[in-house]
């Protein structure tokens, strides 16, 4: 029987599953591997209720058909979990989603013989989280295709990042990069890698091995990760398909047992974008060139937009190109060879935490985003609220969240935070949990990448707890977008650089150009490093000091030192820092990062020279320093000359832009005069 085939019998055989020539007491159906991602909540951040306990999981089973015929599954297919169906799993709050068969009762999937199909679900209680068992029935009640028992542990081996790369302006990846974390005791050997790909990408979750692939290229060497470290390869897989694939890397422990760690995401050609927010629509003149070059002058190639008559179809999209971010209707005009370059993700669900009143429950957001999964775009989703942002992980392909530490709408208690003692502010929030909501995030969406939306200038918001500035000051729009980089994000949105914020909000504007052109020296090593270690030190002055982060990959480790000595001032109600104080830091390096040349220090301005040390495992760095600090530490010795040339680089096109509103007042007049001509 051809798979072909199947198809046409999904509707005789509805609500069973049809497995051909299967002999009695077979099972087909058999587990190639579960992979558990443990709920986490943070204990830092503040609500006007207590939180539920996060004690679930997002749960993934790989199944391989291994009979020798197709095997068909509809939204029929009896599917039972410890005796109860995923129906009544939501109804009874047990699961917030899931996407075995019954999600989608219209249809019907053939699983050919040695292919791979997974069941997703995302529990909310202790039987199916960490350390829980879970019996799973399926097929035909005294013949199931599976049943099987699995233990939920708590993971030792897990792919902490995958990432796609791809030239410049290609629709296609053509390599990967894979982090790896081993949690246990015992060093592991990265033994091989390969992808299940779906033979039509009409039936993403049907997926068929593919050969290994070859030369992986083990970072800096190192095949080995030694206990309770990280490591992993890039490798080059050739031009990808847009669609989902199951990244399946085997590992093997001392003795030679081999076993495999399992991760199912798009393929998409990560790229760091800077979003300007909502930059088109009323008083925002996305047709003028005044303002385009304002937005490019702060490095923005992304907003919240679609086809847009009077720009996509001038010269000016050519000279000042922004990508499209938002619904993306109708599909067939955007996923087109032509169109895909152009578009950063799909976003159309605004935040669904809250949903405009009503939350949206996850199981409906997966429904909404189910059509899409045939296309080649990649979907987001905005999360809201840490507290609950769990029930929500692994809906889509692009998470990100939008959170706010200064005069602004916010899901936390602002008052009820004790950062600065009996000192409570209603107009602010402690910056680092911008930071600490990043690794929540980051943790419940692992290997997929990370947003965020930062706070920038904005000329929409209200004041708070007594504060006249109503947007925040550049030293709090610094402090929160290296929060947020700091832990890994591969793209970053402002919110909201509209014509009239630019206009109102001038004296920010030298720091979201700095910011820019500083997230373009970061961006390459951000997208192929992941976050690796992270302390808080609160031995200071204050009893806060610093964060230190450090985000590595296979050339260089970012390095990140964030203010923490910082108070509410009581008269201005602003967020300030004092002056440079001498600080000494150690930075725990991977072992593929011991071999260490040069390091140092980079901003907007230059690189420069730091005084450091091989320390333990790391490197220690003697520095007098305040508010956000940047190290490079590499064991390439030309890769310093190489980021200061790109970084000259960026200073050039912004010179031939001919246009800097922050510094030149006839550029600003011509902000000014845009905003009252269309009013």
């Amino acid at each position: 029987m051809k798979v072909r085939n199947v198809f046409g019998l999904c509707v005789l055989v509805a609500g069973v599953i049809f497995t051909g020539a299967i002999h009695a007491g077979e099972t087909p159906l058999s587990i190639a591997g579960v992979t558990v991602t443990p709920h986490m909540m943070l204990d830092s951040m503040r609500y006007a209720r207590v939180p539920e306990p996060a004690v679930g999981a997002r749960v993934q089973i790989f199944l391989l058909n291994d009979a020798s015929e197709p095997l068909v599954m509809n939204g029929q297919t009896r599917t039972l979990f410890n005796g109860k169906t995923p129906g009544e799993l939501l109804d009874s709050k047990a699961w917030a989603w899931h996407d075995t068969p019954s999600a989608t009762p219209g249809e019907c999937i053939a699983v050919p013989s040695g292919a791979l199909t997974l069941w997703t679900f995302n529990s909310r209680v202790t039987e199916y989280g960490t350390g829980g068992r879970v019996r799973i029935e399926a097929g035909p009640e005294g013949n199931p295709c599976l049943l099987k028992e699995i233990s939920l542990d708590k993971p030792l081996y897990w792919l902490s990042a995958v990432t796609f790369l791809a030239p410049e302006n290609a629709i296609q990846p053509d390599s990967m990069v894979v982090h790896i974390a081993n949690a246990s005791n015992a060093p592991v050997e990265i033994k091989s890698c390969r992808l299940w790909l779906p033979q039509d990408p009409k039936s993403p979750r049907v997926l068929i091995p593919q050969a290994p692939l070859q030369s992986l290229e083990m970072f800096n060497g190192h095949t080995t990760i030694p206990a309770n470290d990280r490591g992993g390869f890039s490798v080059k897989t050739g031009p990808l398909p847009l669609t989902y694939t199951v990244a399946e890397v085997i590992l093997s422990k001392a003795g030679g047992d081999t076993f495999s760690i399992w991760g199912y995401l798009r393929i998409k050609p990560e790229r760091f974008d800077i979003s300007g927010g909502w930059v088109n629509g009323k008083g925002n003149p996305i047709t003028s060139e005044v303002f385009l070059k304002a937005l490019k002058r702060l490095y923005i190639n992304t907003a919240h937009l679609g086809i847009t008559p009077g720009y996509s179809d001038t010269a000016l999209y050519e000279k000042y190109p922004i990508k499209y971010f938002g619904g993306m209707t109708p599909i067939e005009t955007y996923d087109t060879d032509a169109m895909i370059p152009k578009i950063h993700a799909l976003e159309f669900l605004g935040e669904p935490q809250y949903g405009g009143g009503r939350p949206v429950p996850p199981q409906e957001v997966w429904e909404k985003l189910h059509p899409y999964a045939t296309t080649r775009l990649a979907t987001t989703i905005t999360n809201s609220e840490e507290r609950i942002w769990r029930d929500y992980a692994g809906l889509s392909d692009f998470p990100h969240y939008d959170a706010y530490r200064v005069t602004a709408p916010s899901a936390d208690a602002w008052r009820k935070y004790d950062r600065w003692g009996k000192k409570k502010i209603g107009w602010g929030a402690p910056l680092e949990t911008i930071g600490d909501m990043c690794r929540s995030m980051r943790e419940l969406s692992r290997p997929m990448p990370c947003a965020i939306w930062s706070q920038g200038p904005h000329e929409g918001w209200d004041r708070y707890g007594g504060r006249k500035r109503t947007s925040p000051t550049p030293d709090e729009i610094r402090l929160q977008a290296y929060h947020a980089l700091s832990t890994r994000i591969t793209s970053l949105y402002w919110f909201n650089l509209s014509l009239k914020t630019l206009v109102e909000w001038r004296d920010t504007l030298d720091e979201l150009g700095r910011i820019g052109r500083e997230m373009r020296l970061l961006d390459e090593f951000l997208l192929e490093g992941d976050t690796y270690s992270f302390e808080r030190i609160v031995h200071g002055k204050n009893g806060w000091d610093w964060d230190l982060a450090s985000v590595c990959g296979p050339r260089a480790a970012l390095l990140f030192a964030l203010d923490l000595d910082y108070t509410p001032d009581p008269d201005e109600k602003v967020f300030k820092f004092g002056p440079p104080r001498k600080a000494k830091w150690h930075f725990q390096l991977p072992a593929y990062l011991q071999d260490i040349k040069e390091v140092f220090r980079i901003d907007a301005d230059g690189v420069y020279d730091v005084k450091w040390s091989k320390e333990d495992n790391g490197i220690e760095i003697r520095e007098k320093a305040s508010r956000v600090v940047v190290y490079v530490a590499t064991p390439n010795p030309n890769l310093r000359a190489s980021i200061d040339e790109k970084r000259q680089k960026l200073i050039a096109g912004e010179i031939a832009l001919q246009f800097d509103a922050a510094r030149n007042d006839a550029d600003f007049q011509a902000l000014e005069q845009l905003k009252e001509s269309i009013k």
